[in-house]
C-alpha cells in the first residue's frame, strides 16, 4: 500500500475528505518524528511503540573488495509491536 492508497482508505473508513486524511496522517508522522527525535517513546495501546536506538560506530567490510570501511554511529527508529497486534497477525499461535 502506498501513501495515496493509505489516504484513500483512511478517508473512506473515517468518512472524511482525502485532504483531511492527508493532513491528519502528515501531522501524525510529524509529531511522531519530533517526539522520538527528542528521546520520547510513543506508545499506541493495542498497536505498538516507537522509540529510537543508538548504533555504535564500527568497522565493516566492502563486500566487493573486502576492504575495511568505517561505519559512523547513528540513531535508528525502532518499532515494537504490542502483544495484541502480534495476536492479530498470528491468530493460530497461542
Amino acid at each position: 500500500m502506498n501513501k495515496s492508497e493509505l489516504i484513500d482508505a483512511v478517508a473512506s473508513k473515517a468518512g472524511i475528505s482525502k485532504s483531511d486524511a492527508n493532513e491528519t496522517i502528515d501531522a501524525f508522522f510529524e509529531v511522531l518524528t519530533d517526539a522520538v527525535k527528542s528521546g520520547d517513546k510513543v506508545s499506541w495501546p493495542g498497536f505498538g511503540s516507537f522509540s529510537t536506538s543508538q548504533s555504535a560506530a564500527r568497522t565493516g567490510r566492502n563486500p566487493q573488495t573486502g576492504e575495511a570501511v568505517n561505519i559512523a554511529a547513528s540513531t535508528r527508529m525502532k518499532f515494537t509491536a504490542s502483544s495484541a497486534l502480534k495476536g492479530e497477525l498470528n491468530p493460530k499461535r497461542k
